[in-house]
Order: structure tokens, then C-alpha cells, then sequence
């Protein structure tokens, strides 16, 4: 697993293996990282899922501070509502096999090696 810019293709055999924890990344990201570790295709997933875990807490904490200017009462919901379809996104990709970024995400770096 050199980056995640394009589609990436995963070994069937893993993909079948391992399906159920590249889904639970996007949940729960750090069980994957345990219960998987020797798998691309869920360290993959693991890796996506903590993005998405970093983005939606630093995004939730600047709207909450700027909720004071009103602005971040707006930005809360709708902050909530883009991780709950990133989420999605996610687990439709790791439910059909798929390596694919989210959008984005192509260009994080990788945190999970």
C-alpha cells in the first residue's frame, strides 16, 4: 500500500476475509488496526475511517467554538450530516470490495502503515 490517490485494487482473499472489519473502520476506526493488522484492505479502510474520525472532531470542535458568532449553531449539523455520508461512502466501498478514496481524501497522507 504505497497511497490512497486512485482506486487501488485489494487481493480477493483479503477483501473476503477482512470485509467486515473495513467496514467497521468507518465506525469504530481503531478495531481493524487490532483485529486486522496484517490486512492491506482493512488497514486501508482504518486509514480513511481515522481520517474521517480527525476531520469530524476538529470540524465539530471550530464550530462549537464559533457558535458564539451563530455561524457554528449552522455548521454543526451540517459538519454531522457530511461525516454521517462520508461514513457511508466508506462502508459502501469497503462492503463492495473497493479500495477507493473517499472524496477529498486522496491526498492525506497515509496514518496507518
Amino acid at each position: 500500500m504505497t497511497d490512497n490517490t486512485t482506486t487501488m485494487t485489494a487481493d480477493s482473499a483479503d477483501v473476503e476475509k477482512n470485509k467486515v472489519m473495513a467496514i467497521l473502520a468507518y465506525i469504530l476506526f481503531f478495531v481493524p488496526l487490532l483485529a486486522a493488522k496484517d490486512s492491506p484492505f482493512a488497514k486501508y479502510h482504518a486509514n480513511q475511517g481515522t481520517w474521517l474520525v480527525i476531520i469530524g472532531i476538529v470540524g465539530n470542535v471550530i464550530a462549537g467554538l464559533l457558535t458564539v458568532v451563530v455561524i457554528g449553531a449552522c455548521l454543526l449539523p451540517i459538519i454531522n450530516l457530511a461525516w454521517i455520508v462520508y461514513a457511508v461512502l466508506g462502508i459502501v466501498n469497503a462492503a463492495n470490495g473497493k479500495m477507493a478514496a473517499l472524496p477529498g481524501f486522496a491526498s492525506l497522507p497515509v496514518l496507518v502503515k
